[in-house]
């Protein structure tokens, strides 16, 4: 063994490490805060006004899900930045100075699968609970819900985990006879191996030595390959079509615009329909409140309260829209510039957001679904852009990774609009229940799982050597019975279908402007 004494003017590699990694902490620390506040400040801004000064179990689960969600999103581009605290390192013991990222996503996907399959739907029970019952008996009905649901889940995990709970790795049994080594080094393609006569075995082996090798995988891993697959389930549906229409419908609602303010009596008339056919949902909502008091809770009751659910939902856009083309108020001409600002500021957004789209959907082909990849694409590009600045990879890393879970939210709200078995929660500013938050939030937090998933297989050239990679590239494309659907790019393909089938039907139908369809529809 050769000892090596460190010069003193040369900075130490341990404290370089040190000082590396306190940064990385500290920058930690600083986004969580500032994500938290953000999350209040989106809560506070987009509750409606009857949940002011209530529901306060409610308003901190949605705080601490969207934080769950958007911290698992930021991890990614932290675990690249842990990777390179020791890339350049000259002794083997540096990466153990660095931050334990396999623990942290591991804590972070649990916390994320308790939130999506128990807190939530208890704080959804809890919240949608009859009014007229107490508090106790509130918080009763809602712990059977979720206990009913914590039996079944964990029946399910128990069952899969003990018989299909394990991980098949191909390997390939290699082995080589000695050889005196030659008097020069001389390799080519037809002479492989130091041997003049002969090749060496282990290039030669054929597909008889492949073996696979089995191990049972952890419970944490495997509940998180679960919830994952699940997720990924419903990213390849509404992630395929919200990356298509999430900047079409940017480009089209600014295609679609209010062309100019209408008259008066133009108000008057619409304003007046309006208020009839609000009149009208009143009556079917309390309706629907007797009859859900009688215990009548059929499917007959459920399909009328989704319908009741849609022509609100209608109605208000109608009332927006309305208050678009006729401005009230001392301001109304300001009023009026600023909603054309408004959808100017859209059509930019789209055109940039089609970019992206373009680029994602070109990335999957290219690097994904060829075999091998034709180029690396936007793995290089965020490399590049490290090169420029340090950090600059990792922040465009992390704007496509958001920008992809925008898409899913995207995606969801199209086809909850179209589809009747997707109940319709949107979300408005200043009009948000709290059901509505909660649910948004457990879709979220269940496709933020599979976003990353996604993110470090598609930059598994830009994200290797991660935690995120080991869990998700290795035991996650490796589990029994899972990995077929990863081996075979079923959710790549779907996701490209979708998005592609999605860009066709924009346009073909995008740029018309929508007709009354129902019986509160704004008249013509």
């Amino acid at each position: 063994m050769i000892g090596l004494s460190p010069n003193p003017n040369s900075p130490i590699p341990s404290a370089t490490m040190g000082d590396f990694n306190l940064a990385l902490v500290i920058v930690a620390i600083v986004v969580c805060v500032i994500v938290f506040l953000f999350n209040v400040y989106l809560l506070i801004n987009f509750q409606h006004p009857d949940d002011v000064n209530q529901a306060y179990f409610p308003k901190f689960v949605v705080v601490l899900g969207l934080s769950v969600a958007a911290i698992s999103i930021l991890m990614l581009p932290a675990d690249v930045a842990n990777r390179q605290a020791c890339r350049h390192a000259i002794y083997n013991g540096a990466c153990n100075l660095t931050l334990p990222m396999k623990d942290l996503w591991l804590a972070v996907y649990i916390i994320n699968a308790l939130l999506v399959f128990f807190v939530i739907p208890f704080a959804m029970f809890y919240y949608e609970g009859d009014q007229d019952k107490s508090v106790g008996k509130r918080i009763k009905s809602a712990l059977l819900w979720m206990v009913t649901t914590a039996i079944v889940c964990a029946l399910i995990l128990g069952i899969l985990y003990g018989l299909i709970g394990k991980v098949d790795f191909t390997v390939r049994h290699l082995s080589s006879s000695t050889s005196q080594f030659p008097n020069t080094w001389d390799f080519n393609s037809g002479q492989p191996c130091i041997a003049n006569t002969r090749q060496c075995s282990a290039y030669t082996a054929g597909p008889s030595s492949e073996k696979t090798w089995t191990m049972r995988t952890t419970f944490p891993e495997y509940v998180v390959a679960l919830t994952t697959i699940v997720g990924s389930v419903l990213f390849a549906i509404f992630g395929g079509v919200g990356i298509a229409c999430l900047p079409l419908g940017l480009i089209f609602s600014f295609i679609r615009r209010p062309k100019a303010v209408i008259t008066r009596s133009q108000y008057i008339k619409e304003a007046t329909e309006l208020s009839k056919k609000a009149k009208d949902l009143k009556k079917a909502a309390e309706s629907l409140h007797q009859e859900e008091r009688s215990g009548s809770k059929g499917r007959k009751f459920r399909k009328n309260v989704k319908s009741v659910e849609k022509e609100v939902l209608q109605l208000e856009e109608d009332v927006k829209l309305l208050e678009e083309m006729y401005p009230q108020g001392e301001k109304a001409e300001t009023t009026w510039a600023l909603t054309v600002l408004g959808y100017l500021a859209k059509l930019v957004l789209g055109i940039l957001g089609l970019i992206v789209s373009v680029a994602w959907v070109a990335h999957i082909i290219i690097y994904l679904l060829i075999d091998p990849p034709l180029s690396s694409f936007l793995n290089e590009v965020f490399i590049k852009l490290d090169d420029i600045w340090g950090l600059l990879g990792t922040v465009a890393f992390a704007f496509f990774c958001f920008y992809l879970l925008l898409a899913v939210i995207a995606g969801a709200m199209m086809l909850g609009l179209r589809l009747v078995f997707i109940t319709i929660h949107p979300m408005k500013w200043g009009a948000t229940l709290m059901n509505s938050f909660l649910f948004n939030v457990g879709l979220i937090l269940l496709c933020s799982i599979s976003v990353i998933q996604f993110c470090s297989t598609a930059f598994a050239y830009y994200a290797q050597a991660t935690a995120a990679q080991e869990i998700f590239g290795h035991t996650l494309e490796s589990l029994r019975g899972i990995k077929y659907l990863y081996k075979y790019n079923a959710f790549q393909i779907a996701f490209v279908v979708l998005a592609g089938l999605t860009f066709v039907y924009y346009a073909i139908f995008g740029w018309r402007r929508k007709k009354p369809s129902g019986r509160f529809q704004l008249s013509t």
